[in-house]
């Protein structure tokens, strides 16, 4: 099982949400992109600072027809204390990511260094899914920072619909 390449099929995606749903990626229809943010959960503070960047800029990406959704490997309790004491009103925050589709989506796979940490995680990714599937962007980490700005992502959003601009990386 090797890494997802764009211009192919995104692996398929299925987990529980903290309002009590579950969300499938292959059902999504945005006019633009669905947007799976992979965090590495409750325990990061990198996490924190960024998915309450996010946050507030939802509307932003929603306005350009991009859904989001920010996904880890936390049980329900910790995802509801991170939407809960980070203050994510609008954020839709999916929990309970397995190993195997954590490896599905090549995200790096860390094991606990601290007592506050999981004993497994995933490291940060962050996708853009066509509206049929298609895989257009992958943005990977193997660590907590470096992860791209949202008001670059918006940014570019715009640029690449505005210019058609192809997936690439397919090769």
């Amino acid at each position: 099982m090797g890494k997802p390449l764009p211009q192919k099929t995104a692996p398929d995606l299925k987990v529980k949400t903290v309002n009590g749903k579950t969300w499938t990626l292959s059902p999504q229809n945005p006019r633009a992109f669905t947007m799976i943010v992979f965090y590495r959960g409750l325990h990061c503070p990198v996490c924190k600072t960024y998915l309450k960047d996010l946050e507030g800029k939802l509307d932003e990406f929603r306005k350009r027809g991009a859904e989001v959704i920010a996904i880890s490997g936390d049980d329900e309790e910790r995802a509801e204390s991170a939407k809960e004491e980070w203050d994510l009103k609008q954020l839709t925050l999916g929990y309970g990511l397995d190993v195997e589709s954590m490896r599905q989506w090549g995200l790096y796979i860390s094991k606990s260094i601290k007592e506050s940490e999981p004993s497994i995680f995933c490291e940060p990714g962050v996708f853009w899914v066509r509206p049929d599937g298609e895989l257009y962007s992958a943005v990977i980490n193997s660590m907590p920072f470096g992860r791209p700005s949202f008001t670059d992502l918006l940014s570019t959003l715009d640029w690449v619909m505005d210019n058609k601009y192809p997936a690439r990386g397919e090769a």
